[in-house]
């Protein structure tokens, strides 16, 4: 049977009035969500927090598969223009975090470059390209703190890149579009925290800060973690826990299983060890 195509694929004019739309619908949604809510994060500071919560660094420039490393440079001025719309944000209680809210639109009169884009499952390229890699940080950290995340999308199902100096499980990752497709959490908690990003030679660089110590520590992990055959196509399987430590007794008081990947390998599976889907 015929796929029968969707509005936005119709043509370049038809997508162009489908993220209109959609860019549209959020921008009401959340006029209508600020007005009965403590709204969202926007308020700057140099002045740092007392407390680190957590901090991590991103290597900038990677070697993913035959992908033009002209991208990754640009990439690079992209994760800079970024930095500095949000670097030093505060984060009350009540107050949630919008990424495209801080960021605005990565276009080109405001300087971003062309990068590496995702789109239905391959690797492509587009203004602003290469953010994800900024939100990656963020919901990094944030799943090492008590705050709350509401909106998180990913590049589901397929595993684009092999590996390539990976810091981060697989499947840990984010997936933005401006502005529909966002990365936002919310704190829930009676602290004050603060997110701290810059850019160096190498690397994107973040930290999380408080006004008080949280209660407990978290850990990130992945387990059951193999290649499996099934039919003419190889996965990628794992299973993503975050662990809740008494950071008094070092006990683990919670674990809890935050991702289940099961994702099609789209690049040469020489030298994997897979498993045969029959065990």
């Amino acid at each position: 049977m015929k796929h029968r195509k969707l509005f936005c694929e119709i043509s370049p004019l038809t997508y162009y009035i489908s993220t209109q739309k959609a860019i549209l619908a959020r921008k009401c949604s959340d006029f209508y969500r600020h007005s009965f809510s403590s709204g969202f994060s926007l308020e700057r500071t140099d002045l740092l927090l007392p407390v680190s919560i957590y901090r991590h660094n991103s290597l900038i420039r990677r070697q993913l598969g035959n992908v033009d490393m002209q991208l990754q440079e640009n990439k690079a001025t992209n994760l800079a223009l970024a930095c500095k719309q949000v670097n030093g944000v505060i984060i009350r209680p009540g107050e949630t975090f919008s990424f495209w809210k801080l960021v605005g639109p990565p276009n080109k009169q405001r300087g971003f470059r062309e990068g590496l884009t995702i789109s239905n499952g391959k690797a492509s390229s587009g203004i602003g390209g290469g953010l994800c890699q900024f939100t990656n940080l963020i919901h990094w950290m944030i799943l090492h703190s008590d705050l709350t995340i509401v909106e998180h999308h990913h590049h589901d199902g397929i595993d684009l890149f092999p590996d390539f100096n990976r810091q981060i499980p697989f499947g840990t990752g984010t997936s933005i579009l401006y502005n529909y497709l966002d990365y936002r959490f919310k704190n829930e908690t009676s602290r004050t925290y603060q997110i701290m990003v810059s850019t160096n030679e190498r690397y994107l660089c973040g930290k999380l800060l408080c006004d008080q110590y949280e209660d407990f520590r978290y850990h990130i992990c992945c387990e059951d973690e193999y290649f499996s055959r099934e039919g003419n196509d190889v996965y990628r399987n794992s299973k993503i826990y975050r662990l809740k430590v008494d950071p008094v007794t070092g006990n683990i008081v919670e674990k809890k299983l935050i991702r289940k990947n099961h994702a099609k390998v789209a690049y040469d599976t020489d030298g994997l060890v897979i498993k045969n889907s029959d065990g």
